[in-house]
């Protein structure tokens, strides 16, 4: 018999775990989606961040944390991110780590568009006057000397100042909206002025300083951020975190719209065509040509290109393909490598670190192509020398041997080929004569003694 203390026990226990299962399960906390930028800031990018923001927002996540190691990078690219941060629905943190990365020019930007700033020890931010632009004191210098020289330089001074104010509107109006300092925002902008991770956090221009991702999610539990009109509290001590690596779209993405990279497809497309109508019915040459000219075209309707340096390029391959056609004597070919280098050099319209066609690049296919036009010219002008070894001009001066007694007219052995000849002079049988001159099918012939006296 069991005892009745002991049925009381038991019958607690399934009145217990009745009530834990009628509970709902707890939920288990929202993820959180890491997104790493490590280089210059490009189209490349502005697509990776989309798409992680996209994806995020798919997944649930309840923070996007966009680590950042950056000199900066294109205007336009950077604009893209800034607005796909603030239209998201997700908060981002932007993060600058690990130690010794940094947030410079357009990661600066960056950094103050998100909804969290937050920054490694050893590392900084800063130096966000648009660089194709200039410093402040370049600005200072061509004023002074815009008083001197007239309405020109005036003109370009005044352009200068326009973008340097509505880069610094631009900033200070991200560093209102989050809350940050917006006077150092505009020093970054006109002074291009840096900060180390603790005086940032100081001066109020960063939120946190942490030492990597898993501390500063422990820093965010239980915040309250705001993003797309919807208050969240941040949850992330524990949570889960997925990294977003770049897949195949934004690595091809990113080696085709490096500006280098760009350069040399639109060069090798034109060769590749110029190489498929000087030879038609090779195929090959013609397709490769139109794949890379495609590519190329693409990566430049992304890039900041100057259309007035690929048309110079265009014109210089045009110049030096007819300098091998027409007898110009180089001056197409020369005008021709002036024309493609100067083109080259001014291609890509921006001063951005990583965004530029290097020069020895540009030389080096430049000169290379000069060789190979000299290289032509220089084998055409020595074949133009060499005697004629074919057609009806090669038999003038010919020796052959006659084949019959004749008169006047008979038959000759002339390479190997019968040919009916006609002579001054009688001719004997197996006598040597020389071609003097062709007549349709007749030949002149003159005995070969008779030639060398």
């Amino acid at each position: 018999m069991v005892p009745r203390e002991t049925g009381l026990h038991w019958h607690k226990v399934l009145i217990a775990l009745c009530a834990l299962a009628s509970l709902p399960a707890q939920a288990e906390l929202a993820p959180v989606v890491q997104l790493t930028i490590n280089g210059a800031i490009g189209p490349a990018t502005a697509d990776y961040v989309h798409r992680g923001i996209e994806t995020a927002e798919k997944q649930g996540a309840q923070l996007v944390v966009l680590k950042m190691d950056t000199p900066g990078g294109l205007d336009a690219s950077m604009r893209a991110i800034i607005k796909d941060i603030l239209a998201s629905p997700v908060p981002v943190a932007a993060f600058v780590a690990p130690g010794g990365a940094r947030a410079a020019s357009a990661g600066t930007y960056i950094l103050y568009a998100a909804h969290v700033a937050a920054m490694a020890p050893a590392t900084n931010l800063g130096a966000a006057t648009p660089v194709a632009i200039g410093a402040q004191g370049n600005e200072d210098k061509s004023d002074e000397k815009a008083g001197k020289s007239g309405d020109g330089k005036s003109g370009a001074a005044t352009m200068t100042r326009k973008q340097v104010n509505d880069a610094s509107a631009y900033i200070r109006s991200l560093a209102q909206m989050r809350g940050r300092n917006a006077e150092w925002a505009e020093r970054a902008v006109r002074e291009a002025v840096s900060l180390p991770a603790s005086d940032a956090l100081k001066m109020k221009v960063v939120d946190l300083v942490a030492e990597d991702v898993p501390e500063l999610l422990k820093r965010l539990d239980g915040r309250r951020l705001k993003a797309a009109d919807t208050e969240r509290v941040l949850q992330t001590a524990g949570a889960a975190v997925i990294a977003l690596e770049p897949d195949w779209r934004t690595r091809f993405l990113s080696v085709i719209t490096d500006p280098s990279i760009a350069y040399i497809l639109i060069l090798v497309g034109i060769y590749a065509v110029i190489f498929e109508f000087s030879n038609p019915g090779l195929v090959f040459p013609g397709v490769v040509g139109a794949i890379c000219i495609l590519i190329a075209l693409y990566a430049f309707h992304m890039l900041p290109v100057n259309y007035a340096g690929l048309a110079l390029m265009l014109v210089g391959i045009a110049f030096m393909a007819g300098e091998l056609f027409f007898p110009a004597y180089g001056s197409l070919g020369i005008g021709g490598a002036i024309a493609f280098v100067i083109g080259s050099v001014i291609l890509v319209d921006t001063d951005v670190p990583g965004y530029g066609v290097s020069l020895s690049l540009v030389l080096g296919i430049a000169s290379a192509g000069a060789a190979f036009l000299f290289l032509v010219l220089g084998m055409a002008l020595k074949a133009r020398r060499r005697p004629v070894v074919s057609g009806r001009e090669e038999l003038i001066g010919s020796t052959g041997e006659v084949l019959e007694d004749c008169e006047h007219e008979g038959w000759a052995r002339v390479h190997s080929e019968t040919w009916r000849i006609r002579s001054s002079s009688p001719l004997k049988a197996g006598q040597r004569v020389r071609v003097a001159a062709l007549n349709g099918l007749l030949l002149d012939v003159v005995p070969e003694t008779q030639q060398g006296a």
